[in-house]
């Protein structure tokens, strides 16, 4: 799940489980103190900065990479670069801090440079650093090409009745399609990898501890890294805590839920405006959303770039905007755009990130911005949360249970329903994902870290933070923000402050403690 820290639509990102990739190669990984033999050469590299390619990167960030083995197990079958981006401490710096964005598929380094003000106070005693993790952004991205609007056709009207055995088809050849271009990163990308990779990363950087911050889909990254490498974590805050446990078919449901009730909130807000394209009367409001998803799922509208812009692109795009409430007055322009002029590129911004890029194959070396594929975002993210999920129901399974599933997806939401439930069955025709995370995350033996959850988070509830505080152990303590939005860091001032003052200078509050709503105090 993909934080929400600025309000300019432009770096909007994914932030729902969804589903497709391939299984993790070792990912049963003890954690270790010292590098693996075969993996020495990779924690002897420093990172040379240079100025950040790009006409909009802002002047003071620096850009490298990090090359880390393709396989573990095999590091001697080659290598791929992950780019990372800086912005240098204001004083004296104590080492790094690094940060994950979430999705999965939240490009670190676009992210850090757009949002980059949000983190200056960290600056006054680290180096603020992100990057792209492997498959995504310029980090040999993967694709699907046109596999996730085949799968959504499968899954269209009555076809999971009328024919099941075609909708699987549809699946396993939406599967294979995505492998031809992806490329070679495709069965080697997933959470236990990128754990590997960050702690390669922490030491390129010269820091004996990782410090940390992640949000939403980073908070698994961070609690699989502190299960690997507990003797390595420094400071770490997880922020939209992740769920550890949960399979991705209960964790699409949550999603259409939380979705569901973001959108009934911005209907509400929108109808209190006359320029409303929804109208003024709430009720006919989200029916009438119903009924847009529908007509373009019916007859999709032309875009730019000549593909359709489609029903279920409007309940993509949708659900990017209702992360953050100040992303809400963009969403009603972008809406108001759509239904009264046919254009799509102000969805489009909140669909893909704000990235209008040409389809591109995958190669191992830092890829030019101007070729990460248009679809990178949502077949990473597909890709990675299948690789950190061991369930593979069956064919006859799916079969037998694809009516029930889609009545259930559809009665958590008539928007998202299906949106969700597609991305959750694109795992169909891939090899089982790891069993580490399910299994082996929980009671870390690591310093005490922070974890901050939302009581009106839409994407990852705060029952999430409590489960995951239980499940790590002793080490965890909880902050309570009573607020709403997707993350508290970017909302609200006093998690903020909090978050600043553990990564600085090693100040937790007390477990169980909480955050007042910034609009409490308006």
């Amino acid at each position: 799940m993909l934080a929400k820290l600025s309000t300019r639509p432009s770096i909007r990102r994914c932030a729902v489980a969804g589903a497709t990739g391939l299984a993790l190669l070792g990912a049963g990984l003890p954690a270790a103190a010292a590098p693996s033999p075969g993996l020495e050469r990779f924690y002897d590299q420093k990172v040379k900065w240079s100025r950040c390619a790009g006409p909009d990167m802002p002047k003071d960030l620096r850009c490298g990479k990090v090359t880390v083995p393709l396989d573990y197990d095999r590091p001697e079958r080659g290598t791929l670069d992950l780019a990372v981006a800086r912005y240098r401490a204001t004083g004296a710096s104590r080492g790094s801090v690094l940060l994950n964005f979430g999705g999965p598929g939240g490009q670190g380094v676009g992210q850090l440079a757009l949002a980059g003000k949000e983190f200056m106070d960290l600056t006054d005693g680290y180096d603020v650093v992100s990057f792209d993790p492997r498959g995504v952004g310029r980090s040999s991205p993967v694709s699907c090409g046109s596999a996730s609007e085949d799968a959504l056709d499968a899954t269209d009207g009555n076809a999971d009745v009328a024919d099941p055995q075609a909708v699987l088809a549809k699946l396993r050849e939406a599967a294979a399609e995505c492998a031809e271009h992806s490329g070679p990163v495709l069965p080697h990308i997933g959470t236990v990898n990128a754990a590997r990779d960050l702690d390669v990363l922490r030491d390129a950087l010269g820091d004996g501890k990782l410090n940390y911050l992640g949000f939403s889909y980073g908070s698994r990254l961070g609690a699989v890294y502190a299960a690997q490498f507990p003797q390595k974590v420094g400071r770490m805050v997880l922020d939209g805590v992740d769920t550890l446990t949960e399979p991705l078919a209960e964790q699409g449901v949550v999603s259409a839920r939380g979705q569901q009730t973001a959108l009934e909130n911005f209907l509400a807000w929108c109808a209190q405006d006359i320029a409303c394209p929804f109208g003024q009367n709430t009720r006919e409001a989200e029916e009438h959303v119903v009924e847009v998803v529908k007509s373009l799922d019916e007859d999709p509208v032309p875009t730019d770039f000549g593909e359709a812009f489609s029903g279920q692109d409007f309940a993509g795009a949708l659900g990017q905007g209702l992360y953050s409430r100040e992303l809400w007055p963009s969403l009603q322009r972008a809406v108001a755009r759509l239904l009264e002029e046919g254009d799509t590129s102000g969805l489009e911004a909140f669909l893909h990130g704000g990235f209008t890029l040409p389809p591109a194959r995958a190669h191992r070396g830092l890829t030019d911005p101007q070729d990460v594929p248009l679809d990178n975002l949502p077949a990473a993210l597909m890709a990675i949360n299948c690789a950190d999920d061991p369930d593979r129901p069956s064919a006859a399974r799916i079969t037998r249970d694809l009516g029930r599933l889609r009545a259930r997806y559809e009665q958590a939401s008539p928007v998202f329903g299906r949106y969700r439930l597609t991305q959750v069955l694109m795992c169909h025709g891939r090899p089982k994902g790891t069993d580490f995370i399910r299994d082996e995350v929980k009671d870390v033996d690591t310093p005490r870290m922070l974890l901050v959850g939302t009581r009106g988070d839409p994407a990852t509830p705060y029952r999430w933070t409590v489960e995951t505080a239980e499940r790590l152990g002793s080490s965890a303590v909880v902050l309570d923000n009573r607020g709403e939005g997707h993350t508290g860091y970017g909302s609200s001032t006093c998690v903020h402050r909090k978050v600043d003052a553990f990564l600085l200078y090693g100040t937790l509050p007390p477990d169980g403690s909480s955050c007042g709503s910034d609009h409490d105090t308006e």
